[in-house]
């Protein structure tokens, strides 16, 4: 499946500032694609919290699914109509509050759908936070 990206971070950023410019407003940085994988660090902030000082689940689970939607956007290319159609995400432990990396990887890009997985982790340590797995539907190619 791996193969040089359709689109790099900088032309992930430039699509989403002409079709989603909105998303550019999530605190998040883009790596660079490497292979079937694509990873993205969000800059964690006091409105991501919830009671008790924790970071919240709905953060959790939107980074998964924005750095899927990154992953597909790396290797199919300008596709904006690319939707989550399942997601299910464990949250393993307490996340420190600090900069979380989530590696999205590709496990499977068929016709109509695409299949992957993320990897939450906190800066400084590598035991996974949490653990998302993602099915999206694809547009017609």
């Amino acid at each position: 499946m791996s193969a040089a990206p359709a689109l790099d971070a900088a032309g992930i950023r430039a699509f989403l500032a002409e079709h989603y410019p909105q998303a550019l407003d999530y605190p998040v940085t883009i790596h660079e694609p490497d292979g079937d994988a694509l990873t993205v660090e969000l800059a964690v902030t006091g409105h991501m919290l919830r009671p008790g000082g924790t970071l919240s689940g709905p953060t959790l689970m939107t980074l998964a699914d924005v750095a899927m939607y990154y992953l597909l956007l790396a290797k199919l290319g300008p596709v904006a109509l690319a939707v989550t159609t399942s997601m299910h995400i464990d949250f393993l432990r307490r996340p420190a509050l600090t900069t979380v990396i989530a590696r999205a990887e590709l496990l499977k890009l068929g016709k109509s759908l695409a299949v992957g997985r993320v990897t939450m982790t906190s800066a400084g340590d590598p035991r996974p936070i949490a653990h998302a797995s993602l099915t999206y539907s694809l547009p017609p190619r």
